[in-house]
């Protein structure tokens, strides 16, 4: 597993950026629940928010791994901070790169380039999480137009976005036939941005309940074919999954680093902790297991940069399903090491806890994702 020159530079200049200028705002994010706005400028300026935006429509010309590479040292910092570094690659870029057409892409793709572009997902709703195929935000053709009714929940930067991807029902059909995608301003009447939800972790990526109601956009705002947006949803899907692995990897190596760290400090019984084999073997375990998940990550990303994605369906579910589980683990076995201190604010480790979870859960609960790779084995 090698990286390119460029890519290892990427990796120095986001590890500098995310120790200088994100760990000093993490306990700000937890406190307010709310992403610094600075941060918006700093991620923009360094092609953090653009990175899969081609050179010819001004962007940097970034790759998936290159997207791992940043989402990983920034989630080792924070995992809140790391969901904003190319948060649009599944909102904007990566739809209109592969559905839309050249005047939308020329559009919009020249205007993200600049940095300054939030876009946010509006899939989930009450009654359809894992399962896309029972949204019922409709959306009705009325001559150039098309009118969306419904709700949308967990739907993370929904007031920060200036565009949102919205995914709804154009005709009735079985499961998931009839699901349209349409990129909407967030300034469109009739989008109302609802409550922002309390959770349990990953305070600084706020997320909000959403309602259309009886809002007109533009026919030219569908993005690919009328009725066939769920295959558009899971190609996006299968493209961004990685990256959540990524912001998870950073995570679990970050666990792992602050376990060492108070291993070596702590002292119980006239010896170190880390002299202890108990100890010991946790720091191991987690060692290993990190470093399969990175191996797993990076040879899944290259293999999908390289052109081949016979696989792509396969290796993102492997990757986001492995990596978020060896996370959470790791994170529990540092609040653990680190004692009754691991369950207190003073170290980073209980907010490595309760932030791992979110990344088993969202973009198919880890469950789902087992059930994928057993029908891609079996050829179901």
């Amino acid at each position: 597993m090698k990286f390119s020159e460029e890519q290892e530079m990427l990796r120095d200049m986001v590890r500098r950026v995310a120790d200088e200028q994100v760990r000093p705002l993490v306990a700000e994010m937890e406190e307010t629940r709310d992403f610094p706005d600075a941060l918006v400028e700093v991620f923009g300026d360094l092609g953090l928010l653009q990175m899969w935006i081609p050179e010819e429509y001004g962007g940097p010309g970034g790759n998936l791994t290159s997207v791992c590479i940043a989402k990983e040292e920034i989630g080792k910092v924070s995992l809140a901070a790391s969901t904003l570094c190319a948060n649009n690659s599944i909102g904007l870029i990566l739809p209109l790169l592969h559905f839309g057409t050249d005047a939308q892409r020329a559009r919009y793709l020249p205007e993200a380039a600049k940095g300054r572009t939030i876009s946010s997902v509006a899939i989930t709703e009450p009654e359809a999480g894992s399962d896309v195929s029972a949204i019922r935000t409709t959306a009705r053709r009325d001559g150039a137009s098309y009118v969306i009714d419904g709700q949308k929940s967990w739907i993370t930067w929904a007031a920060q976005a200036h565009f949102m991807l919205v995914f709804a029902r154009t005709s009735e059909g079985r499961g998931h036939e009839g699901i349209s995608v349409f990129l909407v301003d967030t300034k469109t009447p009739g989008l109302k941005v609802g409550r922002k939800e309390v959770k349990m972790g990953r305070h600084g990526s706020p997320t909000y309940q959403v309602f259309f109601e009886n809002m007109r956009v533009d026919a030219d705002c569908l993005l690919g074919e009328e009725g066939h947006g769920f295959k558009a949803c899971m190609r996006i899907l299968d493209l961004n999954r990685p990256s959540v692995a990524a912001s998870s990897l950073g995570l679990a190596q970050a666990a792992l680093d602050e376990s060492v760290q108070y291993a070596k400090d702590r002292r119980q019984f006239g010896k170190r902790i880390g002299d202890f084999q108990a100890i010991q073997f946790k720091l191991a375990d987690m060692a290993m297991k990190i470093e399969a998940a990175r191996t797993l990550l990076y040879t899944s990303t290259q293999e999908i940069d390289a052109g081949d994605t016979s696989r792509l369906t396969l290796l993102s579910s492997m990757a986001k399903c492995y990596v978020t589980d060896v996370a959470m683990e790791a994170a529990l076995e540092a609040v653990q090491v680190h004692g009754s201190y691991g369950y207190s604010t003073e170290y980073p480790v209980e907010r490595f806890m309760r932030d791992a979870k979110l990344n088993q859960i969202l973009e198919g609960t880890n469950e789902i994702h087992r059930l994928i790779i057993a029908r891609q084995l079996l050829g179901k």
